[in-house]
């Protein structure tokens, strides 16, 4: 009887690590998202409909919430690609490298261990496929600027799926050099090429392996951001969609393993442009929404982790001149990017006699000026003397940041606006703040209490079943 009750209890301690194991991982990665950008966004769309609080996101809501660290080996500030590097090979490395250790040396990322133990494998971005932290998670350069030798890592990894925008140099070596394309390369890799969702839809079911990218008309190096969309773009929903869609059509007895990364939170971030930043976090939302679909139909057997690389920006809710106070429903009227406005203002310049009024009509329709927003003397002031210097005493002038390069008028109205709604940026750059770690589903208690950026993968390996 006693031989009896001890193999009972071992059977059930067996069943419960069973039923903890998860056979399906997700990993969402905002790229600049740092806990001021989460809150931030939660409040404005509170504000949007009338109230003081938040309007709850669905991944901060998991119930699993916390932070961590996200300094690299070389600096207490990190890049993307040391940081993908933390997050997807559980090692630190100098700023700049891309799966290689501190010596250079590669690194095995998780990715590349499920594959081996026969899991399905995606990678997805809402940037370029040989971006950072994508690139992490498959390929091993010593510098993150080398797309086109990182874009030949993408067939030896023998992933199931990768999707993104496209790729930023597909013909051109690091060292300047022509190069044969890469898309042959993949092609005779066994990889299945689509543009669109449509083409994707097309030719999955003859697909062994795929990669799903923007239309060939469209951007190649980022997909367009949420507040510019247009319809027929790609985004990082249907990615989402399609990514499960497809590791979920054949031999996934073993599960898989999906990385989704929300890249243009960070591009926001290096932009200072807030309201842009908010539409993309929620954009990464609705895709984690798509995932939390499907852990609701495999609840025992799903892990939705989220995390970030870094925080881009320095953001922070208040400033002196607005006393306790926000005004966040003001990004509201903002009706695009400030790199889509630099665009606009560069085409008012190709009108014959541009006049202040002309460029006051247009900031009042494009952001909300005079019309929603009651503009100060002094932040009129500040508008006006950029369009007198850069439009009728000399040529335009342009600002520059990591991912855009904009009309200086546009970056006056994106100050203005940041005014407006009371919040200040402190860096036009990564900053060494905490990011935060959101988990639900199988094995998702693991996630709770302070960690380093290196733990996080670890611990996901740990609940999988996956030896590191």
């Amino acid at each position: 009887m006693k031989k009896f009750f001890v193999f009972v209890m071992l059977l059930m301690a067996v069943c419960h690590l069973n039923a903890q194991q998860a056979k399906y991982v997700f990993y969402f990665i905002g790229d600049g998202m740092g806990l001021n950008q989460v809150n931030t966004t939660e409040m404005f769309l509170a504000e949007v409909e009338g109230r003081i609080g938040i309007k709850a996101l669905l991944f901060p809501s998991f119930p699993v919430a916390s932070h961590a660290n996200s300094h690299s080996a070389s600096s207490s500030v990190t890049d993307s690609a040391a940081a993908g590097t933390a997050l997807a090979s559980g090692e630190k490395t100098y700023n700049g490298a891309m799966g290689v250790d501190v010596d250079k040396n590669p690194i095995e990322s998780f990715a590349e261990k499920a594959k081996k133990a026969g899991k399905r494998v995606g990678i997805t971005t809402s940037v370029s496929i040989d971006h950072a932290t994508p690139g992490t998670h498959y390929a091993h350069e010593i510098n993150r600027n080398m797309y086109y030798e990182i874009a030949l890592w993408l067939p030896k990894s023998n992933f199931d799926f990768f999707a993104g925008s496209g790729f930023q140099k597909p013909e051109k070596t690091f060292d300047g050099k022509d190069a044969p394309s890469i898309f042959p390369i993949f092609e005779q890799a066994g990889y299945t090429l689509a543009r669109g969702v449509n083409e994707y839809k097309a030719k999955r079911n003859s697909a062994q392996k795929m990669i799903l990218m923007e239309k060939a008309d469209a951007d190649q190096t980022s997909l367009r951001y949420a507040i510019d969309r247009q319809p027929g773009d790609l985004t990082l929903s249907e990615i989402t969609e399609s990514a499960i869609d497809f590791l979920m059509k054949e031999n996934a007895k073993k599960g898989f393993f999906l990385m989704v990364e929300g890249g243009k939170i960070d591009y926001a971030g290096h932009a200072n442009d807030a309201a842009t930043m908010a539409y993309e976090l929620e954009d990464m939302d609705n895709a984690v929404k798509v995932a939390y679909e499907f852990y609701k139909k495999h609840p025992k057997e799903t892990l939705i982790v989220v995390t970030a690389d870094h925080e881009t920006g320095g953001l922070s809710m208040g400033r002196s001149s607005g006393g306790y106070a926000l005004n966040l429903k003001a990004l509201s009227y903002q009706k695009q990017s400030i790199d889509v406005l630099s665009r606009y203002i560069t085409d008012l310049r190709k009108k014959d006699k541009v006049t202040w009024e002309d460029a006051k009509a247009l900031l009042a329709d494009k952001m909300g000026f005079w019309k929603e927003l009651t503009i100060t003397w002094d932040q009129e002031k500040q508008l006006r003397d950029c369009f007198e210097e850069t439009f009728t005493r000399s040529r335009a002038r342009f600002d520059e940041n990591l991912y855009s390069r904009t009309e200086q008028l546009a970056t006056i109205a994106r100050n203005v606006m940041a005014e407006q709604a009371h919040l200040l940026w402190s860096s036009g750059s990564h900053t060494a703040a905490y990011v935060p770690v959101f988990a639900v589903g199988a094995g998702s208690q693991e996630f709770s209490g302070r960690m380093d950026n290196t733990e996080i993968i670890r611990k996901i390996a740990k609940v999988s079943g996956i030896k590191w």
